[in-house]
């Protein structure tokens, strides 16, 4: 997993890069839980996404948001921290510029930079939302929703309340021409402490699904 500094808003960003096994491979970006609750591009859940797109042969980056590790400027309440992903996003498809498809995956703050950055880009196939905060901040930017994807939650998440990620499902499943999978996992918490190979058992039989030629989403 090849460190990279590339550029972004507000100064160098810093990430870890893994190139694609072949030149249309397929691009991911990982987003890292809230920079205030110690959320970098390490966060096990970040670093459980990044390498189970990497082993399914994707050009796959995660990165530390603006004023984290190495990354240069200071937290802009989200704002910024779009603009960071829109660049990061631009700097995998400079490296693969035919890549076949583009998926963003991200957890917590990171999901909801990540919906938003559908918003932006047209060519996103598909994401993995992890544990949305719903009830924290404002997801009706999402009209309609861009692209099919998954959406898990921990039935015991004590920072993102179910109900209200519920909500958000609710809303999105009656757009026309995408599909919504939600998946709760029993007993898990908002960082899915004692659930993690449930948490990614998931986030695996999903891509699966996806990933097969056959799927019917596109």
């Amino acid at each position: 997993m090849p460190e990279v500094i590339f550029p972004g808003p507000e100064g160098r960003l810093e990430g870890r890069f893994q190139p694609g096994p072949r030149p249309r491979a397929p691009v991911a970006i990982i987003l890292h839980p809230h920079p205030q609750g110690g959320g970098t591009m390490n966060h096990p859940i970040t670093l459980a996404l990044y390498k189970d797109f990497v082993k399914r042969g994707f050009a796959t980056l995660r990165f530390n948001f603006r004023g984290v590790g190495r990354s240069q400027g200071i937290f802009d309440n989200g704002i910024g921290e779009l603009s960071d992903a829109a660049s990061a996003l631009d700097w995998i498809q400079q490296v693969h510029p035919e890549a076949e498809q583009t998926w963003v995956a991200g957890f917590s703050f990171g999901a909801w930079i990540g919906m938003q950055l559908l918003m932006r880009r047209p060519e996103a196939r598909g994401f993995i939302s992890i544990a949305p905060p719903a009830n924290m901040y404002d997801f009706s930017f999402l009209a309609p929703c861009p692209a099919s994807g998954i959406i898990i939650q921990g039935e015991a998440d004590e920072v993102v309340t179910p109900p209200a990620v519920q909500k958000l499902v609710d809303k999105l499943r009656t757009q026309r021409g995408i599909t919504i999978e939600y998946k709760t996992i029993p007993g898990a918490n908002h960082f899915f402490v004692n659930e993690m190979p449930e948490l990614m058992k998931t986030v695996d039989d999903y891509l699966d699904y996806r990933l097969d030629p056959s799927c019917p989403i596109r």
